[in-house]
């Protein structure tokens, strides 16, 4: 049996930039290990399962070794597919079923914009060791829950020239590492990069799912709820981030660069 399958990079509207994901279209469900071992093999930082349901897809997110429950550029990458093959019209919304509810997709003027969950950023003190360890020096830190370490840093040079030791990251207690900054040249509203070596990830090229935190925490600090971001990896990516008082909604176009069909012995 065959699937189609894409690889879209998300993001951007150049190829070879912006975040790479996978998007596999299934036709009936499949076990959680064969997900796995389809994702590991793309080597992606995400690989997306989508599977009708009704007028409705499920999706689902995969890094190299494990499932997540929340992925931003997957899922544009998957609205990116879904509506350029003409399974959705542009001027009709997605609605995708996943682990962190209901994520819905619309198309607006060449742009994809996700109705992500808001997460709340909570203020929060590190020890002078993890600072440290990290090499970070921090203007402020806050944290998502248990999973999410985000400090802000002077300027957004030491953003885009930070060097991350991958090991040090790896003996945090959260899985996931932002650290962001002001632009202060004046073209976005912000940078961020983002890390998770425990995921499989030691750093992603642009993460939607981060700017459903950035997005309320620079609320707070710009004081106003609309901005135009930047992802400052080695491959980079422009975010557009709105935030509402129940979501985040988070912006962004995208670009196939390859299709084919996924080829397996184990259904």
């Amino acid at each position: 049996m065959k699937y189609p399958i894409y690889q879209v990079d998300a993001f951007t509207v150049s190829p070879f930039s912006g975040n790479p994901a996978a998007v596999v279209l299934l036709d009936h469900s499949k076990e959680a290990d064969w997900m796995q071992a389809v994702a590991s093999e793309m080597n992606l930082s995400e690989t997306a399962f989508l599977l009708a349901k009704g007028d409705d897809y499920s999706l689902r997110w995969f890094t190299p070794v494990t499932e997540v429950d929340l992925c931003g550029h997957a899922t544009l990458a998957s609205a990116h597919i879904l509506y350029e093959s003409g399974y959705y019209e542009l001027d009709e919304t997605i609605q995708f079923i996943t682990r962190s509810g209901v994520i819905k997709a619309a198309f607006d003027q060449g742009t994809i914009e996700l109705t992500m969950p808001r997460r709340e950023p909570i203020p929060f003190a590190i020890s002078a060791d993890i600072k440290k360890s990290l090499n970070l020096n921090a203007v402020d830190v806050a944290r998502w829950q248990e999973n999410l370490l985000l400090i802000e840093l002077e300027s957004s040079e030491q953003v885009r020239d930070y060097e991350p030791d991958i090991k040090n990251i790896l003996q945090l207690p959260w899985e996931d590492l932002v650290i962001t900054a002001r632009d202060e040249t004046g073209k976005f509203d912000f940078v961020s990069r983002f890390f998770a070596p425990q995921l499989g990830i030691n750093e992603d090229p642009v993460t939607g799912m981060s700017f459903c935190v950035l997005g309320p925490y620079w609320q707070e600090k710009l004081g106003k709820s609309t901005f135009h971001a930047f992802q400052a990896s080695p491959r980079g990516g422009e975010v557009w981030v709105k935030v509402e008082p129940d979501h985040v909604l988070i912006g962004g176009k995208a670009v196939t660069v390859l299709k084919g069909d996924l080829q397996h012995q184990r259904d």
